[in-house]
């Protein structure tokens, strides 16, 4: 089997998945549809004419404008709690002292001392809370979907009618200063604007006091109308120190000076909004909808009365779209066509006439044109998309009728009961609510026909991979023919399909003609090979996995399904973990490798007979357990909460250090850390040196003596500087800088150069040749000429490697004397893990780089526990010769299930709000400018690190059995048709051959190669299943959008990285035994030479 034909198999099989993962995803994570209708004064929202307090005034749009000029401050972030009071000690209660609370002690003041002019509002904003969706909400007043979270960092202009838009159709003159999200979300809209970059979560005061210079002499100049001042230093403390920071403290204290400051400036006709687009966790993240993140302050004031009653104790809680037709009618203009806020009522009091029955007119005559705006927006989005409920639909246009009805009948003898006014207020506030819960339920619609063929498909390339892995052993397999036939079948599918698109003149849909192709070829490969295999063979011969394993592939499967399982899947991993070692153990205990043979005389499990070895191999594989069992304990103190578990307190040791406030235990924690980078470094040369890789003088070991030590120290000195860099003297500030930007490009840099020479020279062992007798006396059977087959090098090759250990056993001295060339080549049986085991150190370290500081002990654990279970491993898998290899399948669920641990271990979880942004940033501190591809591939590389590591150092599974090879353990074999060779003097141990088995038999070799790739895939694939299956299944479950629809991303991204990671993995392997083929054939013709 050729090695190209495994790459494109395994490319192939890959093309399945991602086929069925973006079927399964367009029909799954869908937008609504974005009308581009807007709103005018010209059309009314609905027939008649305009209600009460619009007729006769001038200049009157929908409703008479209330205030002529609005200053909108921003504060990202903003969570409900930070607007509170501190509130004083009741005795018996414990004292607490939390750094965010009375340090908006402004806005307190203002609803003591003014209490009819100020309203503090609990506002609550729907998920995702990411910053552009919650811009998009709190300018249009529509509802983003959850896939738009997607696009927080490539903000694209608004379509959707908004209050920008109006303002700017209004003449108003609008002036902008903050996050320059804005000039992507609405480009040409402002009169003025100063913008400033805001992806930089790790600056704190850069676009605040960009504000600051500005503020102030904007709103003294007079040359506005609506003033929009976006701060971001409190969401920026957030994510960088958390919210019980003291660093909280002085940004919230900014913020109260900021308020004041606009306060004094403030004329009667102006209103004041103060408001936050979301909360944050307690870790400082956001982006989910726990009750942390999606509440925010809203303060709204003016220095004209605004409320006819005193605020209540407890504040009121409103949704944060309600802020948007509220404004839209204060200042005078149509609500936006998409609102589907209902109007804050209260604020339409007529507080200068002392009658109630006045005040609760003007609010039903708000509440009605909100009402007939959004009862519009109903209409059309029904005709355009028509995928609301029909069933509710139909209600809600009967209730808005009846309210209508009593309505203008209210108007037409205004002097009626009260009790008829609060009837229709009620019924206007039951229809506003009642659209808006629709639209919530609705907009979740999916195509249950996408669905479906995603999962077939995902299913379909599962069950190929588990047939393909048993059957690619069996004589007379042959993959080009099947793989072929498939591929024409699938373009055929491809073109047919896009022929009927064309001629029928639809849009063509890439996803759906991709799993076209896809079901095309894979249907007919399933269907040859049942023809050509399965009906000659039981179904249980071709589900070869083991019933233990099975089982725990079972049990994996199932939890996926429930959302506390998915919620404690860190904790599941490392108990199913732990389970699958104890099996482990306990297979070598009844193989009778851990005891000798006379204690162990009953078979068990179906197990033969023991014929163990002696007993200090029980004890070193006992001891690989337990080391095994301690590193998964160890790294479970690295763990992050979900928030689902609050009585769960994350670890602190996943903080940077800069978030550190004591000093000396900073500088303990920074040498543990360094020490961690100096241990690993060590622990790779002395593994090298050990099998004598390191003596090699190609280019890729002259890296690792040199290379990695200043990657190690580049590491080192980066952080030294991230943690410190805020107590950096001001003179030193700029060279700090620079070196923050140059070190980890540095580093970066080094690995990627690393990278490409061990591509490039990837044979690591040390040859010599002179010209001398040999002091061994092993006669080579002569050979007439160059090989002329790859049987004749299959012949000499062992013969040849045979030959080279046996002289390393002599010194090589130079003689005067002709005799004939002897070569030398120093442990050439550890050439393909040496360079596997170089290749991941590379990318461990920049992947390292993109974490936080404390995580190097958990990488430093990553290499230590995949080096015992290595070794645990390798002590069940008997070694064959001349073949067939194959890695069993407990191996690879191990190896599968130790990435998702370590992906919990380096503080992550399967949610957005999660999710390291910090990592954009490393070596790009003033962030990317336009770029986007940049900072998602930084960011996705620190989430998918366990991924990307574990899926490159797959090949390991089959190599390290062969590494592990003892010595003295093996006496010669002699090859059939090797009876020429014989060896005079008396019979000595040969030292054993470990990975040249692997090229005693290439076919085999090969064969290992893909059906390890296979059940790799096949184990990712069942969770990646599993999760489209239960999102699926679910689609309805309250937790669907918070749980299984992140989960399901996830993991699809995760799939994808290691594929990928899969691929380069065993390319690396495949480059290395070419490389040694060549390096054989040369030596070769010098021999007979």
């Amino acid at each position: 089997m050729q090695k190209i034909s495994v790459l494109l198999f395994l490319v192939w099989v890959c093309f399945l998945f991602y086929a069925g993962i973006a079927l399964f995803t367009s029909g799954f994570l869908l937008t609504r549809l974005e009308l581009t209708n807007h709103s005018s004064c010209q059309e009314p929202p609905g027939p008649g004419p305009l209600p009460w307090r619009s007729r006769g005034e001038p200049g009157a749009c929908w409703m008479a404008s209330r205030f002529s000029r609005v200053v909108l401050l921003l504060i990202d972030a903003l969570r409900f709690d930070f607007a509170q009071p501190q509130r004083s000690h009741v005795p018996g209660e414990p004292s607490v002292s939390l750094p965010f609370l009375g340090k908006l002690g402004s806005l307190q003041r203002i609803l003591e001392i003014q209490p009819h002019n100020a309203r503090l509002y609990q506002s609550k904003a729907d998920p995702p809370t990411t910053t552009m969706q919650r811009l998009k909400a709190l300018t249009t007043g529509s509802l983003p979907t959850f896939i738009d979270a997607g696009s927080n960092f490539a903000s694209y202009a608004i379509v959707e009618d908004s209050l920008i838009k109006q303002l700017s159709s209004a003449g108003r003159r609008v002036v902008f200063m903050g996050d320059d999200t804005w000039k992507d979300l609405f480009p040409g809209a402002f009169s003025q604007a100063f913008f400033f970059p805001s992806f930089n979560v790790k600056d704190l005061h850069t676009v605040d006091n960009g504000i600051l210079e500005h503020l102030y002499p904007t709103m003294d100049s007079g040359e506005w109308d609506v003033l929009i001042a976006h701060f971001l230093g409190v969401d920026h403390c957030g994510h960088k120190h958390g919210p019980h920071h003291p660093e909280m403290a002085k940004k919230l204290s900014q913020m109260d000076q900021v308020i004041q400051g606009v306060v004094e400036r403030l004329e009667n006709d102006t209103l004041l909004v103060v408001i936050g687009d979301h909360g944050m966790t307690n870790s400082g993240d956001h982006g989910g909808d726990s009750e942390l993140e999606i509440s925010s302050a809203l303060f709204l004031y003016s220095p004209t009365a605004l409320f006819l009653r005193a605020p209540p104790e407890e504040p009121e809680v409103v949704p944060q779209i309600s802020l948007v037709p509220t404004l839209a009618l204060l200042l005078g203009l149509p609500i936006p066509f998409g609102n589907i806020g209902e109007v804050m009522a209260e604020l339409f009091s007529e507080v200068e006439d002392s009658q109630p029955h006045s005040s609760a007119l003007a609010q039903a005559s708000a509440l009605y044109l909100n009402a007939q705006q959004v009862f519009r927006f109903l209409r059309t989005y029904a005709a355009a998309a028509q995928d609301l409920q029909v069933k509710e639909l139909h209600r809600l246009n009967n209730l808005f009728s009846k309210a209508s009805a009593d309505y203008q009948r209210l108007l037409q003898s205004p002097q009626r009961a009260e009790a008829a006014l609060q009837t229709v207020i009620t019924e206007l506030q039951q229809f506003l609510r009642g659209v808006r819960a629709m639209c919530i339920e609705s907009w979740a619609q999916f195509s249950l026909f996408r669905m479906a063929g995603g999962a077939a498909l995902l299913a379909a390339a599962c069950f190929l991979c588990l047939l393909v892995s048993q059957w690619v052993t069996s004589p007379g397999f042959y993959l080009r023919p099947l793989l072929l036939v498939p591929v024409v079948w699938g373009l055929a599918g491809f073109i047919v399909c896009a022929g009927l698109w064309a001629t029928t003149g639809l849009k063509l849909d890439p996803v759906v003609l991709g799993a076209v192709a896809a079901m095309g070829s894979v249907l007919h490969f399933l269907w040859k090979a049942w023809a050509g295999w399965g009906s000659k063979r039981p179904l249980a011969a071709l589900l070869p996995i083991p019933g233990p394993v099975l089982l725990l592939l079972l049990i994996r499967f199932a939890g996926f399904f429930s959302d506390s399982f998915v919620v404690a899947e860190a904790r599941a991993t490392s108990f199913l973990l732990g389970s699958l070692i104890l099996l482990l153990v306990a297979q070598l205990h009844w193989e009778g490798k851990l005891l000798p043979p006379k204690l162990l005389t009953i078979p068990r499990l179906g197990f033969s007979a023991p014929t163990g070895p002696p007993r200090h191999k029980g004890t070193h594989t006992m001891g690989l357990g337990v080391g095994l069992l301690l590193c998964i304990r160890l790294a479970g103190l690295f763990h992050r909460c979900p928030e689902e578990t609050p009585a769960c307190h994350s670890s602190p040791w996943l903080n940077p250090l800069a978030s550190m406030v004591g000093g000396r235990a900073k500088n303990l924690w920074y040498g543990a850390c360094v020490g961690a980078l100096v241990a690993l470094l060590a622990a790779v040369r002395l593994w090298l040196r050990r099998y004598g890789n390191l003596k090699s003088p190609e280019p890729p070991v002259l890296f690792v003596r040199w290379g990695l030590p200043l990657m190690v120290l580049g590491t080192a000195a980066y952080w030294a500087l991230a943690s410190g860099a805020d107590e950096a003297p001001p003179r030193l500030r700029a060279l700090v800088a620079g070196a923050s930007v140059v070190l980890p490009r540095a580093v970066a840099g080094l690995a990627a150069s690393g990278l490409l020479l061990l591509l490039w020279r990837p044979v690591t062992v040390l040859a010599k040749a002179t010209m001398g007798a040999p002091r061994t006396r092993t006669v080579l059977t002569p050979f007439s000429g160059p090989p002329t087959s790859q049987a004749d090098l299959d012949y000499v090759v062992p013969q040849i490697y045979r030959h080279m250990q046996e002289e390393i056993r002599g010194r090589l001295e130079r003689t005067k004397s002709q005799g004939p060339l002897t070569v030398a080549a120093y442990q050439l049986g550890s050439v393909y893990s040496a360079a596997m085991v170089t290749a991941l150190i590379l990318l461990a370290f920049p992947l390292l780089l993109l974490h936080a500081e404390r995580i190097s002990l958990v990488f430093l654990l990553l290499f230590l526990q995949s080096f015992l279970l290595l070794h645990l491993l390798a002590a069940g898998i008997p070694i064959t010769t001349p073949g067939p290899f194959t890695v069993p399948w407990q191996a690879v669920c191990a190896w599968a299930l130790m990435a998702t641990q370590t992906f919990y271990s380096t503080g992550h979880q399967p949610v957005f709000p999660t999710i390291h942004w910090h990592a954009a940033f490393v070596g790009f501190p003033e962030g990317h400018g336009s770029s986007t591809w940049l900072p998602a591939l930084l960011v996705g590389a620190n989430t998918f690190a366990s991924h990307l590591l574990f899926a490159v150092g797959c090949p390991l599974l089959l190599l390290w059995p062969f590494l592990c090879e003892s010595q003295g353990s093996q006496k010669r074999r002699q090859p059939p048709g090797n009876e020429a060779e014989a060896r005079v003097g008396p019979e000595e141990d040969e030292e054993p051959l470990m990975e040249m088995r692997l090229r005693d038999a290439p076919h085999h070799f090969n064969v290992a190669l893909l059906q390890l790739g296979l059940k790799y895939l096949f184990v990712l694939g069942i969770q990646i299943l599993a999760c489209a299956l239960a999102a699926s299944i679910l689609r309805r479950h309250l937790m669907v959008w918070k749980v299984f629809a992140p989960k399901f991303i996830f993991e699809a991204v995760g799939f994808i990285v290691s594929s990928l990671g899969l691929f380069l993995g065993l390319t690396l392997v495949m480059r290395v035994d070419g490389a040694v083929s060549s390096w054989f054939q040369q030596l070769v013709l010098a021999q007979q030479r």
